[in-house]
C-alpha cells in the first residue's frame, strides 16, 4: 500500500495523552505528509471502540499508544470485526512493563516507535481467544502476549500501580519476593489435545508471546505465527528444600520435570471443582477471574507492525 493511502489512527491512553515527545512525533509525522488522527481515551472501553470503528471511519493503520493493558483492548476491539476489516496493528509502548512490545523488538522510546509503526510492514500473527463460562453464559476476549494464572497473575494484579510506576517492570519482581513466603496453588482440572491432568499449580501461563509481568520469561520458544499455545505449568511444592529443583527446572524449560512441565498446544481448557477458588488470571496485564476457561489460537488473525528480525516471527527462526 502506498504512502498516500495510508491513514493512521493513533489510540492514546489518556493518562498518556500530553506525553510531549509522542506530541512532537505526531507534528512532525503530519509535516512530512503523513496523515495522522489522535484519540485519547477516557474510560475503560474507549480504545476498543475507537479500534473496532477504525475502519469503518477509513483507517488503514491503528496505533496502539499506552502499556499492555491498551494494546489488549485495541486488539480486542479489532477482533469484533471481520478479517478483512481489522486494520493493521501498531505500538507506542508507554506503559511499565511493555511486554510485548518488548519482546518483539520494538522501540520503546515514543518518538522512535511512532517512527517505526510508521514505516515497519505488517506481519499476520496468531491471536489468542479466551472464552470464560459461568453456568450458560461465556464471555470471550482475545489476547496477542500472554495470560498468567494462579500465583503469576496474584503478583500481576496486587502490584500497586504506584509502584509500578516507580519502579517500572522490578515493582512486579518485588511483589513476587514478597509473596513467594506464602505463596499459595491452584487446583484444576487441564484438558489438552487428548490429556487430561488434575493438578494443583504455582502458576500457569499460556503464551502467544514470550514474558509477562514486566520481563519475565515464561514462554521462551513460543512463536507468534505458528498457530499453537506455548504452556508452562508450575507444580505446587511442599517444602522449601524443594524450591532448588524447582528454580533449576525454570532455567531449562523441561517437557516433563518434577515441577515445570512446558510443552506446545493449539487449545487449552481448565475447569474447577464446586469447592475450588476461581483462578486469578491476567490477559495481557489485564486481572480477571473464572472457574472454567478454554484458550484457543487463531491462526493469522491480525497483522501487527513489527521488525522484520522479530525473533517470535517463524520465519526467523535459526533452529
Amino acid at each position: 500500500m502506498s504512502d498516500s493511502r495510508k491513514r493512521y489512527l493513533l489510540i492514546v491512553n489518556g493518562k498518556s495523552s500530553s506525553n510531549p515527545e509522542l506530541r512532537e512525533a505526531v507534528q512532525s509525522a503530519r509535516d512530512r505528509g503523513f496523515t495522522i488522527t489522535v484519540r485519547a481515551t477516557w474510560e475503560g472501553g474507549d480504545a476498543a471502540e475507537f479500534a473496532e470503528k477504525a475502519f469503518s471511519e477509513g483507517f488503514t493503520h491503528v496505533i496502539a499508544c499506552g502499556g499492555d493493558g491498551t494494546v489488549n483492548e485495541v486488539v480486542n476491539g479489532l477482533m469484533r470485526v471481520a478479517h478483512d476489516q481489522r486494520a493493521a496493528l501498531g505500538i507506542v509502548p508507554l506503559g511499565s512493563a511493555n511486554d510485548f512490545a518488548t519482546s518483539v523488538g520494538l522501540p520503546l522510546a515514543p518518538g522512535a516507535a511512532l517512527e517505526a509503526a510508521l514505516e515497519l510492514r505488517a506481519h499476520p500473527i496468531d491471536v489468542v481467544r479466551l472464552t470464560a463460562e459461568s453456568g450458560d453464559e461465556q464471555a470471550i476476549s482475545y489476547y496477542v502476549n500472554m495470560t498468567t494464572g494462579g500465583f503469576g497473575a496474584e503478583v500481576t494484579s496486587s502490584t500497586p500501580k504506584m509502584l509500578k510506576r516507580m519502579l517500572g517492570g522490578g515493582a512486579y519482581s518485588l511483589m513476587g519476593a514478597l509473596k513467594a513466603w506464602r505463596h499459595k496453588s491452584y487446583r484444576g482440572t487441564l484438558h489438552w489435545q487428548e490429556r487430561e491432568e488434575s493438578a494443583s499449580l504455582l502458576l500457569l501461563a499460556l503464551g502467544n508471546g514470550r514474558q509477562s509481568g514486566g520481563g519475565q520469561v515464561l514462554a521462551p520458544r513460543a512463536k507468534l505465527d505458528d498457530g499453537r499455545l506455548d504452556v508452562l505449568l508450575v507444580k505446587d511444592f511442599s517444602s522449601v528444600w524443594e524450591l532448588p529443583t524447582l528454580v533449576g527446572e525454570l532455567q531449562d524449560f523441561p517437557s516433563e520435570g518434577r515441577y515445570v512441565h512446558y510443552f506446545t498446544a493449539p487449545k487449552l481448557t481448565v475447569t474447577t471443582r464446586p469447592d475450588d477458588e476461581p483462578w486469578p488470571l491476567t490477559l495481557d496485564g489485564e486481572p480477571r477471574r473464572h472457574e472454567r476457561f478454554t484458550v484457543e489460537v487463531v491462526p493469522l488473525a491480525l497483522g501487527v507492525l513489527l521488525p522484520e528480525e522479530c525473533a517470535l516471527l517463524s520465519a526467523n527462526d535459526r533452529h
